[in-house]
């Protein structure tokens, strides 16, 4: 398990880079594009009479094209042939660093370890005690951990009962927490691991912490699970994922 204090900030999923660099040459409508939550990261050549900028918005990269009248457009430029020219750039310029910044945070979060530390292959899933779909996500990927293959690493959260975080809290307070988790899961239908009593102030920072990025990551319920593609970028899935789904978010059996 990794902890950390206090999450650095929800602005740390912002893109790991610099931004463009304020002076004269800033477009007036990339600042008001600023001001309305897009992340600008970097400009790239877009061809005549356009300037292409990066940028991040609801955790998504986007291209902004500034036509020379000041006004943008922001999507996708098309070639003649019907290719999509910058996609790649985005993905060097935006994508992959933010997929590095989101990783980065998620590694430092305060999560409990399923699975072989060795395992080549690392999810994340935000998991409620209560929570029947993270209950059967945990028994459909055992093939995955049992055999070396996976490492999931559980970010508890208290938000399905009102005991949620109590049992979240006797999972994190345990002397060993892995067995706690298991303890919780294979008793699932029995009603799982016993709630504390009381939450103590220390782990309720981090259930609020954890919840906190949960939310942040565009979650808005369990299990929310975070895994890299094979060109290394965040991909999520909200649920449990169908049975096809699965190959796609644990790899190979």
């Amino acid at each position: 398990m990794h902890c950390v204090p206090l999450f650095a900030g929800l602005a740390a999923l912002a893109v790991a880079t610099s931004s463009v660099a304020a002076g004269e040459d800033r477009p007036a409508v990339i600042q008001s594009l600023e001001k309305q939550g897009v992340t600008i990261v970097e400009e790239f050549p877009a061809g005549s009479g356009l300037r292409g900028f990066g940028g991040v918005a609801e955790q998504k990269p986007l291209a902004v094209y500034v036509t020379p009248d000041g006004n943008a457009v922001i999507g996708v430029r098309v070639a003649a042939d019907g290719r999509a020219l910058d996609d790649q750039r985005l993905q060097n310029l935006v994508a992959k660093p933010m997929s590095a910044g989101i990783w980065s945070n998620l590694a430092a979060s305060t999560w409990v370890q399923d699975g072989k530390e060795s395992a080549p292959r690392t999810v994340y899933v935000f998991t409620d005690p209560n929570c029947p779909y993270c209950n059967r996500f945990f028994e459909a990927a055992r093939p995955w951990v049992d055999s070396g293959k996976v490492q999931l690493r559980h970010i508890l959260v208290g938000v399905i009962k009102a005991d949620s975080s109590a049992k979240a809290a006797a999972i994190l307070g345990a002397k060993d927490k892995t067995a706690a988790l298991f303890q919780n899961e294979r008793n699932f239908s029995k009603g799982g691991i016993e709630p504390v009593a009381s939450v103590p102030d220390n782990l309720k920072r981090t259930i609020d912490t954890n919840t906190a990025l949960m939310g942040a990551l565009g979650f808005r319920g369990t299990p929310g699970i975070v895994y890299e593609d094979e060109q290394g970028l965040i991909q999520k899935i909200n649920g449990m994922p169908l049975q096809a789904a699965l190959a796609k978010v644990l790899g190979p059996r």
